[in-house]
């Protein structure tokens, strides 16, 4: 993943950087839609990437059906994790209930508890695996619409195609989930501000893993 750390600092060779970031933070203002905005402004950031320009795409809300595909296969991917920890918590609530009606159960107890951490275990385990394939799901969401966004096998397949460059760009996903946290700090409008550059970081970490996953036909079947 050639130049990968690049992905911190390219925003701001764009001599427009302040007001382009300035203004998508104020469109992320908007509930859900501005978020949507958000996703196509990225994928047009990458758009700019992949044809050698390292200038951002105009901030403005030009960009909702585009990152409404994405948005839709994320949580499709989002709501998987969430009902498989749900799949296990649910009955260790229930055991926990039970068990609070009554004469307590200790083996029971023990369970309910040992539930709880392995349904803690598999969110936590899941939110990992999720931002680490990530890069293949937006790649073949922006190839292949909502479907090619919710083909598996290929995102699993592409994802493993290349371990080193999948696992770079997670770390930078995370890096750039830590720079987007950073305007708590200041205030609601420095979240907003923060995540803007973060959506741009993370152009410039799809477009990286892009080129460190081209393989040729031969390895690709």
């Amino acid at each position: 993943m050639e130049r990968v750390t690049d992905a911190f600092i390219w925003p701001t060779r764009d001599p427009a950087w302040l007001p382009k970031i300035a203004i998508t933070a104020l469109i992320l203002l908007i509930p859900i839609l501005g978020g949507i905005n958000g996703l196509g402004w990225m994928l047009a950031n990458l758009d700019r990437l992949r044809a050698g320009d390292e200038t951002m795409a105009p901030a403005n809300l030009s960009y909702l059906g585009r990152g409404f595909r994405l948005f839709v296969v994320q949580l499709v991917y989002g709501l998987a994790v969430v009902a498989l920890a749900l799949l296990i918590y649910l009955p260790a609530v229930l055991m926990a209930v039970g068990q609070g009606k009554g004469e307590a159960n200790p083996a029971l107890i023990v369970v309910a508890i040992l539930l709880n951490l392995l349904a803690f275990g598999a969110a936590t385990i899941g939110s990992l695996l999720l931002t680490f394939v990530t890069p293949a799901m937006v790649l073949a969401t922006d190839a292949g619409g909502i479907g090619g966004g919710l083909r598996v096998r290929d995102v699993w397949r592409r994802s493993r195609l290349n371990l080193n460059n999948t696992l770079i760009a997670g770390l930078m996903l995370i890096a750039a989930g830590f720079i987007s946290s950073l305007g708590a700090i200041v205030c609601i409008v420095g979240v907003l501000v923060t995540a803007a550059y973060a959506l741009a970081m993370q152009a410039w970490v799809f477009r990286s893993f892009e080129l460190g996953s081209k393989v040729s036909p031969q390895r690709a079947h």
